[in-house]
């Protein structure tokens, strides 16, 4: 299943984000060097800009994002949700959950491949046995037996 656009168009989405066109972030996390480190470093790392530098109007600091400025302000805070089984709602909780899914939205078929892997493996471990007992059962005879040499007379 893919997920539904939040905006009708292009300029309905530049509109609603000051300007900028939101990526799609279903594969943001196979894209990004160090996947949902990179994710929940951004996610958490908002703080106040240290002295000397400047903001634009519309910005927010970020030491992990390249430049520093980012245009995407602060999305996740302690307890905004709740929980249904009484895990803290914590941002960094948050975060991991984000990640989580940014995660699984990038490989909905990981689960699945991997699954495969091991049942393949499995019938190669059986086959694998198996010919090595025939291969043990048909040169058992030819190994074992014994050659003289009579020379000619």
């Amino acid at each position: 299943d893919y997920f539904p656009q939040p905006y009708a168009n292009e300029e309905a989405a530049r509109a609603a984000n000051n300007g900028a066109y939101p990526p799609d972030l279903s594969y943001i996390v196979l894209a990004r060097h160090g996947g949902e480190d990179y994710i929940f470093s951004l996610l958490t790392g908002y703080c106040d800009a240290p002295a000397g530098i400047e903001l634009r109007d519309g910005q927010y600091y970020n030491p992990y994002f390249p430049g520093q400025a980012i245009s995407m302000a602060q999305a996740l805070y302690n307890e905004i949700i709740e929980y249904e089984d009484g895990t803290p709602a914590t941002q960094s909780q948050l975060a991991k959950d984000v990640c989580t899914f940014l995660r699984w939205a990038a490989e909905p078929e990981h689960d699945q491949r991997k699954r495969m892997g091991l049942k393949a493996l499995m019938i190669a471990s059986m086959v694998i046995a198996f010919f090595y007992y025939i291969k043990r059962h048909k040169w058992t005879v030819l190994k074992s037996r014994k050659i003289a040499y009579r020379p000619p007379k």
